[in-house]
């Protein structure tokens, strides 16, 4: 929805400029992609004029940048508040997955953002977003390790914990890109196939069932 332009002669704070024009640049970028956005569109759909646009956040790239780390910041904590420390890892992990995907029904926008446009245009942008999935596989592995440890594997799971959270957070992530078009799909039922894809597996590797090839 494109925000409603200040009333004339109204002088808004700075903050609720710039979070206005970065509601705008959010939008306009998920659309379009960064190349094809135009700063012209940006300033419409914020109801500010460029020259505003350039003083508080800079030019095009700087803008870009800035999206991406405010989004990326809203995507974590989200998914931090999600997770309840007090349950088991498993629950922890259902919880903070949850959070994920109503994050990514909330934010659509953000998340093309974040998981489309930034990656796509690479460089800086997709460094942003390869800190923003480290601190995501940071999150899952001590919930991995965790969880080992409590069954007295710990030199296991040190060893596989990395491993297993990437290939967690990289279903997750593949996940929420279908389920755009899947919307009628639950984010607690998306939440549990994940986990039975990859937490089920992974407690059978901490019983001892290991798959080998034969």
């Amino acid at each position: 929805m494109k925000p409603a332009p200040a009333r004339p002669g109204k002088r808004l704070p700075r903050a609720v400029r710039e979070r206005q024009i970065l509601d705008a640049a959010v939008q306009v970028f998920s659309r379009h992609g960064y190349h094809s956005a135009s700063m012209d569109e940006i300033s419409d759909v914020a109801g500010v004029s460029k020259p505003m646009i350039y003083s508080y956040l800079g030019a095009k790239e700087d803008l870009f940048t800035k999206c991406i780390r405010r989004e990326a910041s809203r995507l974590m904590e989200t998914v931090r508040l999600g997770v309840h420390s007090e349950l088991p890892p498993d629950m922890q992990l259902w919880h903070g997955l949850r959070a994920f995907y109503r994050f990514v029904a909330d934010y659509r926008d953000a998340w093309t953002v974040l998981h489309r446009q930034a990656l796509t245009v690479g460089g800086q942008f997709a460094g942003e977003i390869h800190a923003l999935r480290a601190r995501a596989i940071d999150m899952v592995a001590g919930l991995v390790v965790t969880a080992g440890t409590k069954k007295g594997l710990s030199e296991m799971v040190e060893f596989s914990g990395p491993a297993l959270a990437v290939a967690l957070v990289g279903a997750a992530e593949s996940l929420a890109d279908w389920w755009l078009d899947h919307t009628d799909v639950s984010d607690g039922v998306l939440a549990s196939w994940v986990m039975n894809l990859v937490w089920l597996g992974f407690n059978d590797l901490l019983e001892g069932q290991v798959w080998r090839p034969q």
